[in-house]
Formats: structure tokens, sequence, C-alpha cells
């Protein structure tokens, strides 16, 4: 089934209800969001757009981005949506990749990705946009369930993106899941959309788009934890996804000016490591409302879920390690905890973290050799270390992975060093993640200088943000002689580590 037609189906029985807001400003009912998607999809197969046809979405939160997403799946088209805090030169990288036909971008970031790509541009503020949201109906066209809907770009060890495929059944399962395992949705309910919709808060709109659920992005297009509390005591029952950061900011928002959220029902947090004193702390200050998720884009926000009773809930004996795991299995996967060769292990045995179900990925895009590594006899192999106890609670104990989690936002830690060793004075270098209060992880870079050369930590930033996004870029470059190296040759990011540990 095409997802899209949740929409349709939608907007038939509570037409008159309010969709789509810009903060406390209504922008569309739910009929008129179904007459815009299905205008833009007459408009896009007029243009040609056939079944399969990727489109790509580099834009910053706002109304029009559901617009275009459902637009483009009723089209029959494949939605590839790009992180806005990406460099332009990386957004033109994934859409050349991924064969998009055109992409739709909002206008704070159309000059500098037209001038990095001939791809066709539709800024969503021009009046070629308004023509194509302003036609007549469009049928959708028919999907099944293993057909693409989303393309999905994600770095993996290597730093160089890969796409994961996310079928139309992918996202009915993630979808389904959410009112079972996270959380219920009512009409009544508002999704307040404070991280990027191109990740996890997007797939969760799908869910309360069918329930006919009103959808909020924040005025600004970003997070701004004021302007969040504000909306939901005026517009509440209010939920969202938020990364561990932005609890932490949001917390401490409400503390300062008082506010206690009213009018927030349920704060999803996941996409990276959650210190258990902010969390508590959390809890302690806005009450039970919150709920953790784990997930990867490869089986997206559905591997586990701790649910807010298990976050609130100080009277269970197991309470504070059931606190730090990251819950139990959702309802459409099983967990299984393997050795080296993917045979299973006993509960509280640590190994890597296997996943099968409907939720899982078919396989990257363009990238049969890592399919195969990544999917083995049907499980996911997540490359995250864990551990089961004997009730089901998954914890987390390490990545297998290089990935730096700094904001909620995957950075990878190749991709740096590879931009850094293109600059003449860098002749070694060594990225990894260091602990940060604020943002989780921060980068830093461990530089050996080129023959001749010292390190200006000023021409390395400054190189870093020509070529990379600016999060990416180190927030410490740290002089070195040699990097540590085992006798391979391979360098020893462990004893990195343990260096800034040491340092602290």
């Amino acid at each position: 089934m095409n997802t899209a037609q949740w929409l349709l189906r939608t907007a038939g029985v509570a037409g008159d209800c309010p969709a789509l807001m810009r903060g406390a400003e209504p922008v569309a009912s739910y009929a008129e969001f179904a007459a815009r998607a299905e205008a833009l999809a007459r408009a896009l197969a007029d243009g040609g757009l056939m079944p399969g046809d990727r489109i790509g979405l580099f834009m910053t939160n706002c109304p029009d981005y559901l617009i275009v997403c459902y637009g483009v799946w009723l089209a029959g088209g494949v939605v590839v949506p790009i992180n806005a805090k990406l460099h332009a030169k990386e957004a033109a990288w994934i859409v050349k990749d991924s064969g998009a036909r055109g992409i739709f971008v909002t206008p704070d970031l159309a000059e500098a990705f037209a001038a990095e790509t001939d791809t066709d541009l539709i800024d969503i503020s021009g009046s070629r946009f308004a023509r194509m949201i302003s036609g007549g109906r469009f049928p959708p066209v028919s999907r099944g369930s293993d057909d693409l809907a989303w393309l999905f770009y994600t770095s993996g060890t290597t730093g160089k993106p890969k796409g994961v495929q996310i079928t139309h059944g992918m996202l009915a399962a993630t979808s389904l899941c959410y009112p079972i395992d996270v959380d219920p949705v009512s009409p009544e309910d508002a999704a307040y959309y404070a991280a990027p919709m191109s990740h996890g808060a997007g797939l969760y709109a799908l869910i309360h788009v069918r329930m006919g659920a009103r959808h909020i992005c924040p005025v600004g297009g970003g997070f701004d934890p004021v302007e969040l509390l504000e909306l939901s005591e005026r517009l509440g029952p209010t939920s969202m996804f938020l990364a561990p950061t932005m609890v932490r900011r949001l917390t401490d928002a409400a503390k300062a000016t008082g506010r206690d959220g009213s009018g927030i029902k349920t704060i999803i947090y996941g996409g990276g490591p959650m210190y258990l004193a902010d969390i508590e702390e959390a809890v302690d200050w806005f009450g039970p409302k919150f709920v953790q998720i784990y997930g990867q884009g490869e089986c997206p926000m559905a591997i586990s879920s701790l649910s807010r009773v298990d976050v609130a809930d100080r009277t269970h004996p197991n309470w504070r390690a059931r606190l730090a795991s990251v819950g139990r299995a959702q309802s459409m996967v099983e967990i299984v905890i393997g050795d080296d060769t993917g045979t299973p292990l006993p509960h509280g045995t640590p190994g890597e973290i296997m996943v099968r179900g409907a939720p899982v990925m078919p396989g990257y895009w363009n990238a049969p050799d890592t399919t195969v590594k990544t999917l083995k006899d049907g499980w996911l192999m997540t490359g995250d270390i864990g551990q089961l106890d004997a009730d089901g609670y998954l914890t987390l104990q390490d990545r297998s992975k290089d990935v730096i989690i700094s904001g909620g936002s995957n950075i990878y830690p190749r991709e740096i060093e590879e931009v850094l060793l293109q600059h003449p004075s860098v002749h070694e270098v060594s990225v990894v993640g260091r602990a940060s209060a604020e943002w989780g992880e921060e980068v830093v870079a461990f530089v050996v200088s080129a023959p001749g050369e010292e390190m200006d930590p000023a021409v390395l930033e400054a190189h870093c943000i020509e070529y990379i996004a600016r999060f990416k870029r180190p927030k410490c470059f740290i002089s070195m002689p040699d990097l540590p190296k085992n006798n391979y040759g391979k360098i020893l990011k462990t004893e990195l580590r343990r260096f800034l540990e040491e340092e602290a």
C-alpha cells in the first residue's frame, strides 16, 4: 500500500480539522493538506516523474516539508531527505548518488546549493512551487510494501554516506509500533518538530497524519526550548522527539522561566547517550512524560523502547538498571545478542546487537557488498555492543563503529580525517569523541604536522568549514609528534581517548 493513502483517508473523515501549523498559526486543514499534496503529485507526474524516481528534500523544518513528502509519495516517487545542517557540497553528493530528478529547498539553503548542482531545484518560497501545489486532484500511484519510499543517507565507518532503503512496508511497521510501544495518538494531539524532519522526527509524522493530529513546526525552523514551552502551554497536548542534549536544554529553560511543561504530553528521547542525572532531573521537573527509543537508519526508530513507566517509576528494585537501558524490543522486531559469528549468546553476555523484523531495511542503495556484511541470514548486524537481561531489557555498552554522537547527530571520524588530510600542513590525523555535558560528545582531532609545518587550529577549522558541515568540525585540535599505533600500523584510538580522559 502507498503510505500516502493515510493522508487521503484522514482528509476524508476529518478534512476540517487543523493539520499543519507554523507555531500557533494554522497553515492548512487536512483537506487543504491533502489537496496541496495531490496537486504537487500531479505536477510531478506531468513533469515526467515515474514510480520509483527519487526527489530530494534539502529543507529546514517547515509545514511544506510534509506537503512535499506526501506529494512525492502520491506520485509513486521516493523521498530523499537531506539533513539541512549539511554543507551544500555534501548535499549535492547525496543528490548525485541517489539519482534524484529534482530537489526541493527552503530559501535559506537555495543559493549555496544551486552553486553545487545542476539538478532541477525548486525553491518552496517561489512562484513555481506555488503553482505546483494549486492544481487538480491526483489518484495515488499504487505501491507495494516492498517498494522504496524513503532513501535515508547515513555514513558508515568509512565516512562515505550510504543510502538506507526504507520501503512503504517499513514505514507502516515503524508507524504502527508507535501507538503500541511508544505513545498512543489521538486527533487532539500535536506533533512538534523540534528535531530535523529529515530524520526520525519526520518518520513519526506518519502515524500522526493517520490519526489526524496537528503538526507544529517552530517559527524559526529549529529547536527553541522557550518557544516549545510556550506553544505547548497554548496548544497542548504536544509530543515530540528530542535528542538527549535537547532534553537537557529544555529542562534548563523550564527551570529558568518557572514553567512546568504544561501541555507537553510526551517527550521521546534517543539518538545518543542520556546521562542518568539528566533524565532523573527532567522527570523530577516535568513528571512521567518521557519515553526512550533505540533505532538506527537501517531499522528506523523501531528496535527497542523504554516506556514512560520504566523511565519514571523508581519503586522497582531494578529501576536504575532499567533506566540505564534502552528498553525492550518493539512489537515488530526480534532482538538477539550474538558473537562474532552471529551465534546467540546467553542473557547478560555482551555481544553485537542483532535485529530482524518488518522495520529492517532490505539493503543499502547501490552497495551490495556493504549490504551483505550488514544483513546476515535476515538479521541486521547493528555494529552496536549490548546485552539483554532476563526480562528482555537491552543495555548498550559500546559502539563497535567509531561514530561520535554530538547533539543527537551522528558524526563519522573518517570523514573528518579525510578532509583534514587534504590540507598540506597535516601529515597524520585521528579524530575521536570527548565527553561533553552540553553536547553528549564533541569532536577532537589529534594532528601530526607535515615536516616543516606547524599546526594552526584556526586554519584547520576554516579548512573544515569549507568542506563539511559546521557541526562536524572539531571543537579542539591537539598537536602530536606521533600517533599511537599497534604492530600493524593501526592507529590506537583507545589510547587517544584515554589521553583525553586523563586530561579531563
